[in-house]
């Protein structure tokens, strides 16, 4: 397919527009205009650009991928590298990140729900950003983490009485421990995103509702993936998806 339709398409299906977003939302790099084989994963590191080399893909699409906000805007040490290999090779990024988070069929929030086996059952927050889901009976915390270190082959750090049964879930991928306080507000059991600051456990511990802070990278594996399964099944394109892991 061409860029311009593969850009449009998905310019259309996930509306970056409504967001007030901390990157360009889109096409960041342009490369090939025929778009055959698309390559998905969670971050444009240089890692990932050489891997969708070698597999002779023409697209990228990532969840992180450059020019935040507040960042220099000098093409200088592994920005330079980056965007080097990308334009050298003529490969096309493409990224999404709030958009992608908040998407109700392929975000990074409703597929994490379904990856941990949980129902979801409404929105709240600012642009639906936080997802409420539920078990399908009630488990003790201790459980509960246990389960979600294996769907996401991943330890992560909890922060509760590990005897709190839980079953009214609010869930965030990535660096989202700030919505903790409207997860509270949302009356659930336990709040569920990708990373901890020394203020949640505070907020967890004085309001009683649980946190896991399940990896920033392990939680937004699935949208992307999500995505890019869709592209190819709606397109005709050859997807894959490429893991480079990363402990946080």
């Amino acid at each position: 397919m061409k860029l311009t339709e593969l850009n449009n398409y998905l310019n259309q299906l996930l509306r970056p527009e409504q967001f007030s977003d901390y990157c360009p939302n889109g096409l960041q790099v342009e490369g090939k205009q025929e778009i055959h084989h698309i390559v998905t994963g969670v971050t444009a590191s240089f890692e990932l650009l050489e891997a969708a080399l070698a597999v002779k893909a023409d697209a990228i699409l990532v969840h992180h991928g450059y020019f935040w906000r507040g960042e220099s805007t000098a093409i200088t040490g592994i920005k330079k590298r980056r965007l080097q290999f990308l334009l050298q090779h003529e490969l096309n990024l493409i990224a999404y990140h709030l958009p992608l988070d908040a998407h109700a069929d392929f975000g990074n929030n409703v597929m994490l729900a379904k990856q941990l086996g949980l129902e979801a059952v409404g929105w709240v927050g600012d642009k639906n950003m936080l997802l409420l889901a539920e078990l399908s009976q009630p488990l003790s915390l201790k459980d509960f983490a246990q389960m979600i270190e294996v769907k996401l082959n991943r330890t992560s750090q909890v922060i509760g009485d590990l005897l709190q049964m839980v079953q009214k879930v609010a869930l965030c991928t990535g660096a989202a421990q700030g919505y903790i306080e409207q997860a509270v507000n949302a009356g659930v059991d336990i709040y569920i995103s990708g990373e901890i600051s020394e203020s949640t456990v505070h907020i967890a511990r004085e309001t009683g509702v649980s946190y896991i802070a399940a990896g920033h990278h392990a939680t937004e594996r699935y949208g992307v993936q999500a995505l890019g399964k869709h592209l190819a099944e709606r397109f005709g394109l050859i997807h894959t998806f490429i893991d480079c892991d990363n402990p946080v």
